[in-house]
Order: C-alpha cells, then sequence, then structure tokens
C-alpha cells in the first residue's frame, strides 16, 4: 500500500489531462518506481493506456458507483505494491453525477481519499487570467488539496513565467511545469474517445517520448514531493473481493481488441464468488470453450471488427448453440450487439452476427446513449431479484432494430431519463449498461447460482 498519490485533474474536458497523466506515469517508471494508474469515472480506455505504461491493472474510481468503503478499498487493494500511485481525473475538476454537488467528480474522489491534486489549465489564450481559474476551483469547495498546477499549451518559456508568477502569487501554490502548444505528439481518437491501447501494438516510443517531454518542462521531483501522504488504512470490514468458495463454475469471458471494456473489480468478484475465468478471443477465431458453465461478453468495438466477427462463423455458431442450450450470460454493450442478428455499420453494410436476438444493431453518427445508470431487475433477471439495486452507465453510438419484441431486462433510470432497457432471452440478460459489480455484489452469487443451476442440470 502506497502513501504516495497525486490526482492529475483537469479545468476541463479536453485539457490535456490523459497526455500528462501517461507521460508522468512513463517519467515516473522510467526512474525506477512501481506506479500504479488509477481512472475516475467509467471509462475503460485511459485505464488500458494506464495499464500498457505502468504494467499493473490500471482501476477505476467512482464515488457514484462505489460506496465511500467500497471506494477506498479498491484504491488500497489496488496500490499495493506500488511507490506512487497516479489518478486520472474525469472532466472538469468538480464535473460528476450532478450539477448541484460533488458527488461523482474527481474533485469529491480526491477527498475521499485525502489526495493532493495537480490542476492541468489550458493557457493558450490567457496570462495572468489564470490565476482566476484556478483561485475559483480552490474557492468553490473549501476541503480539496489542489497542491500545484502544470500549465499547458504554453506559447513560450516567457508566457509560463507570466502564468508561474500570477497563480504562485495569487493562490499560493506551486506551478509545477508546462507543455508547450505546438507539442507534436497527438493521441488518436474514434468516435468512444482514445483508441484502445489494446489496438495500438507496441506503444514504447509513444511512452518513450511523452516521458522526454514531461521530465523536460515538468518538475518530477516537486510532483513526487507534493504526493507524499498519509496512508489510507483497509477497512476492518471483511472485504468484498475476499475469496468466499473453492473454483464452483468455469466461466468463459470473451476478450480481445472487439471486446475489451471490463472493470477490473467485476472480474475479481467474479473469481471471490468461486469462478475461474477462461477467457478467449471470439475476433480470432475461438470459440467458447466447451467446458464453459456461463459466459460474460463485455463491451468493446465490435463495429469496428463487424467483418472479421462475421466471418468467423464457427465461433458465433459454438455461442449460439451453448446460449440454446440454456447457458446462462451477461452481455454488455458490444456484447450485446454481437448477441443480435447482424450490425449495420454508417457505410450501410450489414454483417451478420451470432443471431440468438433477434433484430439487428444500427450504428449511428451521434450518441445513442450516455451516463449513469441505476438499475433494477425485471422478474425473470435472475442477476437483480428481491428488488436489488445495480449501478452502471451507458455510452453507445448504436440502437437496437426488431419488429420482435422479447422481454426487457432492465429498468434503467438516469440523470435526464428512465424506462426500459435490454432484454432476456434463453438465459441472456443483454443491454447496453455496463454494470458495476461492486456496486451490488449479490448479483455475481445470484449469476454464479444460476450457472451452477443449470450445470447440474445439465444443460451443457
Amino acid at each position: 500500500m502506497t502513501a504516495q498519490r497525486l490526482v492529475i485533474a483537469g479545468v476541463s474536458s479536453g485539457v490535456g489531462k490523459t497526455t500528462i497523466t501517461i507521460g508522468l506515469m512513463a517519467a515516473l517508471k522510467q526512474r525506477g518506481l512501481t506506479v500504479q494508474g488509477f481512472k475516475c469515472g467509467p471509462d475503460y480506455i485511459d485505464t488500458s493506456f494506464h495499464t500498457a505504461v505502468t504494467g499493473r491493472p490500471s482501476r477505476n474510481l467512482d464515488s457514484w458507483m462505489f460506496s465511500k468503503e467500497v471506494l477506498k478499498e479498491v484504491y488500497v487493494n489496488g496500490s499495493d505494491g506500488a511507490d506512487i500511485s497516479v489518478i486520472e481525473g474525469v472532466m472538469g475538476f468538480y464535473d460528476g453525477k450532478s450539477a448541484l454537488s460533488n458527488q461523482g467528480s474527481t474533485a469529491e474522489i480526491s477527498m475521499l481519499l485525502d489526495c493532493p491534486t495537480i490542476l492541468i489549465v489550458d493557457c493558450s489564450k490567457m496570462a495572468r487570467s489564470a490565476a482566476a481559474i484556478v483561485k475559483g476551483y480552490q474557492l468553490l469547495e473549501p476541503d480539496v488539496n489542489i497542491a500545484g498546477v502544470i500549465a499547458n499549451k504554453v506559447g513560450s518559456m516567457g508566457h509560463f513565467q507570466i502564468i508561474k508568477e500570477a497563480v504562485e502569487q495569487e493562490c499560493d501554490i506551486p506551478v509545477c511545469g508546462y507543455l508547450l502548444a505546438n507539442t507534436s505528439i497527438q493521441m488518436p481518437e474514434r468516435h468512444l474517445g482514445l483508441v484502445p491501447s489494446i489496438e495500438r501494438g507496441d506503444l514504447t516510443s509513444l511512452f518513450d517520448q511523452l516521458a522526454k517531454l514531461v521530465e523536460g518542462t515538468i518538475d518530477l521531483d516537486q510532483l513526487i514531493d507534493l504526493s507524499k501522504q498519509k496512508p489510507l488504512q483497509k477497512n476492518p470490514a471483511k472485504s468484498i473481493f475476499e475469496k468466499r468458495e473453492p473454483k464452483r463454475v468455469k466461466l468463459a469471458i470473451a476478450k480481445d481488441r472487439a471486446f475489451n471494456f471490463y472493470y477490473r473489480e467485476n472480474l475479481e468478484l467474479l473469481e471471490a464468488y468461486g469462478s475461474e475465468c477462461i477467457y478467449f478471443s471470439p475476433l480470432n477465431g475461438e470459440s467458447i470453450p466447451e467446458e464453459a458453465d456461463g459466459l460474460y461478453i463485455g463491451g468493446g468495438f465490435p463495429e469496428q471488427f463487424a467483418a472479421e466477427l462475421a466471418n468467423q462463423v464457427e465461433v458465433k455458431e459454438s455461442i449460439k448453440r451453448k446460449i440454446l442450450e440454456g447457458l446462462p450470460t451477461i452481455a454488455e454493450c458490444g456484447g450485446y450487439m454481437y448477441l443480435a442478428e447482424a450490425i449495420e455499420t454508417l457505410d450501410g453494410l450489414v454483417h451478420p452476427m451470432v443471431g440468438v436476438i433477434p433484430g439487428k444493431m444500427k450504428m449511428g453518427e451521434k450518441l445513442a446513449g450516455f451516463g449513469y445508470r441505476e438499475v433494477s431487475g425485471y422478474p425473470d433477471n435472475y442477476l437483480l431479484q428481491n428488488k436489488l439495486i445495480a449501478r452502471g452507465h451507458e455510452f453507445h453510438y448504436s440502437s437496437y432494430h426488431s419488429i420482435e419484441s422479447l422481454p426487457f431486462a432492465y429498468y434503467t433510470k438516469g440523470s435526464f431519463s428512465e424506462g426500459d432497457e435490454g432484454c432476456l432471452t434463453n438465459n441472456v440478460i443483454a443491454g447496453y449498461t455496463h454494470l458495476q459489480f461492486a456496486s451490488c455484489p449479490e448479483l455475481v452469487e445470484n449469476f454464479i447460482q444460476k450457472c451452477l443451476e443449470m450445470k447440474n442440470n445439465g444443460s451443457k
């Protein structure tokens, strides 16, 4: 468990958090430190870059989806064995579930973890005004610890000096460095955000470039000094991640470039409650393992690999056969799309998929669903029985189209809307919502119990 920790926060989205966070992680690692990455909020893509650069699985910290106790537990467990933890913020520092509170924001997470924050400011079109921005962030919530500032997109060394003098005089915190506006490194993006690192191959050159940038104009020694804090203590109560059962079932987990959106905690809870996770790649022609007692297909980018997935006919047939035999299955977002009859991509081409859910998924140019979700299950949803509530989020550009109707899987509530979501068929629970299992560990028990039931009934 590391006592050294920093939050890298931004005044807004697009201010350079990810570039600076990854560069900082790379530079710290090059100094021989063991670095643990975290991401505030429900983001899978930034965590994939953290994992690639640090060599340790990055984890999500979410003060809306987690209880305060679980949030601290995820942090303490994840940081075990690291020299320093670097926590990348989400959106602007105070942006979260509501416009009227800090709930779910990077600010709230920084306070819950007693963590110093380095605020990144886009200084491309300002000078002394940067101090007013930083001052406002300090005053909005007196309990936050904004320990320093990094000036991004400055025009020159002279420009940086003006920013530094103004902020340090008016805000009484150090400006720890800068990056120039003409920095040539660009992180690639696609419609769901940054391209996942799993798709990009060897990233060593990119990480080396970012580390060199950070070392060149940011005071790494000062940041390390600011990161020193008292360690957080583990909750004395029994951990939800503690191993409870011997291995009782085998779960097939689809994991490759098309399907890689999984919360680390989801997989750990499945293991803790008695599952052996067996990973297979539909994209690379690997059929579902015959010994599987259950199936979990997470989100990802099946639309980007629709032609390749469509061509893996034996893989699709193996999954369809097992599901029609009664295999308990959780399919989230990309997994939901894959189990439909087809995916229609933006070019109008229709690619046949597994076909256990009637209808097709049609890609759109605009977001079709976005935001936090509070989820309850309908009576036949074995995950969320007896009025259980789980939390998760949606982020997708596709929409489901079918002339047939299946029972809905969930009733979901978001900030601006609520309604039915997903579908139930043949022990498949599918929908666009990415569930955070740690928000409702009972759903893990229910899933494993259903797998055991079908296993003992000889569904295979």
